[in-house]
């Protein structure tokens, strides 16, 4: 930031004295803001990720367990048909 002074002085006599004065204050003030926020995002960044992993796990299970259901109506199905065929070839 820069400002500009002019400054006039007076003198009892009537003589007009004017200072200029230039003040330029370019120090940039820094806080720990911006680095709190970075790792804000990270640590959201990191959580999304694990539910993101979790969820797909959990629908790897699921699928897995639809896929022995059926497995295992198809083996109950096998044995129904086999009863039914020694049913048949017994009589």
């Amino acid at each position: 930031m820069t400002e500009e002074r002019i400054t006039e002085t007076h003198t009892p006599s009537g003589n007009t004295h004017t200072s200029h004065t230039v003040v330029t204050d370019d120090g940039r003030r820094r806080g720990g803001a911006g680095w709190l926020i970075a790792l804000a995002l990270l640590l959201a960044a990191v959580a999304a990720i694990y539910f993101f992993s979790q969820a797909s796990g959990s629908e790897v299970a699921k699928d897995n367990a639809v896929a022995e259901a059926a497995d295992s109506v198809s083996d109950a199905a096998g044995k129904v048909g086999d009863a039914a065929q020694e049913a048949v070839d017994g009589n």
